[in-house]
């Protein structure tokens, strides 16, 4: 059984903000399981599918996002989550605006809502998705950076790593985490060596 949970904060003034890309990450993946996230159980909203033969839940806490432990840690104990089945999906300011990250574990960095997670857990190697929001322009603070919606075409940016997360976990569950980051981590694109100058017309080679 697998646990997959998207972090943000609840509420319209919250919606389809930055650091909401857990919520949206985990609209996209109902999508295209045809799941409904719509149950409530330990302060979280939850949905269940199958994917592969795999019984998989997903979750949405309601506790706002410096408490986002209070509903995983309860939901992970009560379906007996071993920690390689539980994948956490969040924003990260440190990746460029609408690319992803897998990793196997880490830490919970600056990120508050993992701090939280990992706290009441008591272990850091789940696997985490984090979905690039870029850094904050200038003129704003952090945390309206973070709490604010997209500018522009951001938004089709930000709908396109939804849909790329949502693929890259159905990857995950199907054929396993390094399956998931060998195929979906964005590849940072290789400087292309300089080509030698081309000899002038008549020159001697």
């Amino acid at each position: 059984m697998y646990l997959i949970v998207g972090l943000g904060n609840p509420g319209s003034k919250y919606a389809h903000t930055r650091h909401n890309v857990g919520f949206d990450v985990l609209e996209a993946l109902s999508r295209k399981l045809n799941a409904s996230i719509s149950r409530e159980r330990d302060n979280a909203l939850i949905g269940e599918c199958f994917v592969g033969g795999q019984k998989v839940i997903l979750a949405m806490p309601q506790t706002y996002m410096n408490l986002s432990g209070e509903a995983v840690m309860p939901l992970a104990n009560y379906f007996k989550i071993p920690p390689e089945n539980l994948m956490v999906v969040y924003d990260d300011i440190d990746i460029p605006q609408g690319h992803i990250r897998i990793r196997k574990n880490g830490s919970a960095g600056t990120h508050n809502g993992m701090r939280s997670i990992v706290g009441l857990l008591g272990y850091e190697n789940f696997p985490r998705l984090r979905v690039g929001v870029g850094q904050k322009r200038e003129g704003y603070e952090l945390a309206d950076w973070v709490l604010g919606h997209y500018i522009g075409e951001e938004q089709e940016a930000a709908d396109k790593a939804f849909a790329l997360a949502a693929d890259a976990i159905v990857d995950y569950i199907q054929n396993g985490i390094d399956s998931a980051m060998r195929t979906y981590n964005t590849k940072k694109e290789k400087k292309k060596k300089p080509e030698p100058p081309k000899p002038e017309e008549g020159a001697a080679e």
